[in-house]
């Protein structure tokens, strides 16, 4: 059930790139919105981090249990990628080992830009995240969620 608000976030952001892209060769404007999608791809990463783990925990544990983990989980913000595999660790050593393996590189990168780039914005400073740049990024952070959604569903 919680993992639909991530397919809907997911959905939504689809549509925005889709349609940001489809601007005529206006550089200025899709610059702008590069920015808007920085912030909106940092929240889905988030989010999704925090659904797919939440719902995990409503599967496999008892309720108590459960609502701790969700209540936990509340406070987890600006996933960079050091921070979600501490969050995974806290879960399985071996879940961390598999995803600290498999996002080595670009896709730590993309995940720590993604947060790094949303942080200046939210501080009012220059970026120079462009439309490709943040939708490479957006690319690349839905491979990292669906590596842990993966493993919540083994």
């Amino acid at each position: 059930m919680k993992k639909l608000i991530v397919s809907r976030y997911r959905q939504r952001l689809d549509h925005l790139f889709k349609q940001i892209g489809g601007f005529p060769e206006d550089i200025e404007m899709q610059a702008h919105w590069a920015q808007y999608l920085c912030v909106l791809v940092s929240g889905f990463l988030e989010i999704s981090v925090r659904t797919i783990f939440s719902e995990y925990a409503f599967t496999k544990a008892e309720q108590k249990v459960a609502n701790f983990v969700e209540s936990e989980l509340k406070s987890f913000q600006n996933p960079k990628m050091e921070k979600i595999l501490e969050l995974t660790r806290s879960f399985s050593p071996e879940w961390e080992a598999f995803l600290r393996g498999k996002t080595e590189g670009e896709l730590k990168d993309a995940v720590d830009s993604i947060v790094a780039n949303r942080n200046r914005i939210a501080h009012g400073e220059d970026v120079g995240i462009t439309y490709h740049r943040i939708k490479g990024y957006y690319q690349d952070a839905i491979k990292v969620i669906e590596l842990i959604d993966n493993q919540c569903n083994k």
